[in-house]
Order: C-alpha cells, then structure tokens, then sequence
C-alpha cells in the first residue's frame, strides 16, 4: 500500500469510469489497478461483496479494508480531502444531487445493460473486449473462450436488471430523450447543476462511457441525436485542469425541470414498485412506466436507495424542503417522498 488512494477496477465498469473522472477532478493521487477484484495484489482485504470499483482505505486501526458502493465513497472522500468539492454546499441543490447521481447509478445503468447484451453484435462487440480489458496478456484461444462464456452468462441475466421484451422499448426511449435533456443543459450551463461538475455528472458520466463509446447500438443513437453529449462523455473523463465554476443559485433551479421529469417518468414509478414487491416477497416487480407494462425481479439493494433518499428529504431543513417540494411538484419525483 502507498501513500495514493489505491482502487481495482475495470475500463468496462461505468462505476470505475466515473470514480477514476472525479479523482481527476479532484487532483486526489490514485493508483488503479485494473483487472477488477483478481487485479489485486496478494496480502489486499477482498470486500464482502465484489463490486467494482474496491477502494482500499486505511480503517480506525491502520489496517486496509476493502470498500465498495461509489456514493458513500464520494461523502468519504469529502470528509478526507479538501480541495475541489463536487458537492454543492446548497442543502436544495445537494439533495437534487444525490436524486439524480441514484437515477444513473441506478435507472441508467438498466440501459447500459441492455445495450450491451440485448443486441447480438454489441455483445459481440464488447465480450472480447471486457476479456482483454481484465487481462490483455491471454492467448486469443482462451480469451475467445473466456468471452463466449462471459456473454453467455451475462446475456442469462438481462432480466435481473429488467432488460426483456416487455421493457426494451421502455428503455430505449428513455435513452434517446435523456439525451435530448442533457443536450440542452450542456448546452446551456455546461454540467448539471451548474458551471462547475457535481457527484451527479460523474454518476452520468460513469455510464455514459459505456453507452456512448462502447456499445455500438447506443454509440449510433447518442451520434443521431446528441454529438455534444459525446463531446461532453470525452472531456468529462479528464478535468483536472478545469476551473471551479458555480453552482446554480436558488432562482435558477428550474433549468433542472426537465431532467426531474425525466426522473419521475421512469426511475420514480420503478422505485415505488421494487420497494413494495422488496417488502412483500413478491416475485415480480409489476409496474406501469412511460405507459407500458414493466417487470422484472425485485433488486434488494433498490429499495435501500429509496430508503436512503426518505432520508435525505426527512433531513431537509423546512426551508430547503419547501423549496424541494415546489421543484419535484408534477415531475413525477414528488411520489417518492409522500410517504417519507
């Protein structure tokens, strides 16, 4: 272990790509060991689940602990580093934050998925690749065989996340008008909440690696419909020189309206229904979104989400709730905290 924050992850993981962007950002020193969970080095503690990326940090004791989940990493990584926040010191802007880095960590990743594995040549596109991306020094017969069974196993599991026929069309959709959204607030303030990046655009970022520089299906859709948003992925990937800027103020949120639509158009209406199927041991999610059918298994961790937003509204001074309140009001995103 060296005096830099050290992490394993992949080119393939969004997660990485987004944690390795906000470093940069940063100017935090990193080593990063690629090759995922095998890539580290012998004697290094293994996480209790295997996520990509595993940050290394020291514990109370001095020991290494492995850790994973790149939300609470970025909170950590506030509190141990101090220069070039991307966290809004606004309480508002900052809950806004935290909703919209969830919808990509969390809804955006379903179209990453189902780019990549629902359409044969993507798969045969990125299978070879994620092999070599783990370990280029494989002989082509192994790394052949390695990717056929790699892309079968995961093209089994398109339903975990909801990739299927019922929900493809619901998915591709929501893609092409994500991109259409930050298309306009690129244009017109240059990242989300602002002039300056937040946790969310590395969230956004961290996908959209994949799905506009990778999968060739969503590649061709970002290159129809959103060349900035491709322009923006790139420059995104490396902005340690880039200045501060700001964040938006109080009487320019509504340029956020849009994109909380968005939001409470798909990622609310899920979130609901994966949390009641969670609690009730139903074997389905069953859902209605953007007007069409949704279902897929129950996802455990989804519900901790929706819990973890609850509680960041219940924490909300009444200023900043009223204010929140007004912004979420007929997005659709309202629905997630009536309960809260």
């Amino acid at each position: 272990m060296t005096d830099r924050l050290e992490l394993t992850g992949a080119p393939g993981s969004p997660y990485t790509r987004k944690m390795l962007a906000l470093l940069r950002y940063r100017h935090i020193d990193y080593n990063v060991i690629w090759g995922g969970a095998m890539g580290a080095p012998e004697g290094y503690p293994k996480p209790k689940v295997a996520l990509l990326p595993t940050f290394y940090f020291r514990d109370s004791d001095g020991d290494l602990e492995a850790v994973v989940d790149s939300t609470p990493i970025i909170r950590r990584l506030e509190q141990e580093y101090n220069s070039r926040s991307v966290i809004p010191k606004n309480e508002a802007l900052r809950f806004l934050d935290l909703l919209i880095e969830d919808y990509a960590d969390e809804w955006l990743t379903k179209a990453m998925f189902h780019f990549r594995w629902a359409f044969q040549a993507d798969a045969d596109h990125v299978a070879p690749l994620l092999i070599h991306w783990a370990n280029p020094n494989l002989p082509d017969e192994q790394a052949t065989t390695m990717a056929a069974q790699f892309a079968k196993r995961q093209i089994e599991r398109l339903y975990v996340v909801g990739s299927n026929e019922i929900t493809a069309k619901t998915i591709e959709d929501s893609y092409v008008r994500l991109l259409g959204l930050l298309d306009q607030l690129i244009r017109e303030q240059g990242f989300i909440l602002g002039s300056r990046p937040s946790a969310c655009d590395f969230a956004l970022h961290g996908q959209l690696t994949q799905l506009t520089q990778v999968e060739p299906t969503s590649m061709a859709l970002t290159n129809k419909y959103a060349q900035r948003v491709r322009a923006w992925v790139d420059r995104m990937d490396d902005l340690s020189g880039h200045k501060h800027g700001d964040w938006l103020a109080n009487d320019q949120h509504g340029s956020l309206q849009g994109l909380l639509s968005e939001i409470g158009r798909t990622y609310a209406p899920f979130l609901i229904a994966n949390a009641e199927a969670v609690h009730s041991g139903a074997e389905n999610v069953e859902a209605e979104i953007d007007g069409r059918k949704w279902q897929q298994p129950p996802f455990p961790y989804q519900a901790k989400c929706l819990l973890a937003l609850r509680e960041a509204y219940q924490a909300l001074s009444n200023d900043a709730r009223t204010q929140i309140d007004g912004l979420l009001a007929e997005t659709g995103c309202d629905t997630l905290f009536v309960a809260a």
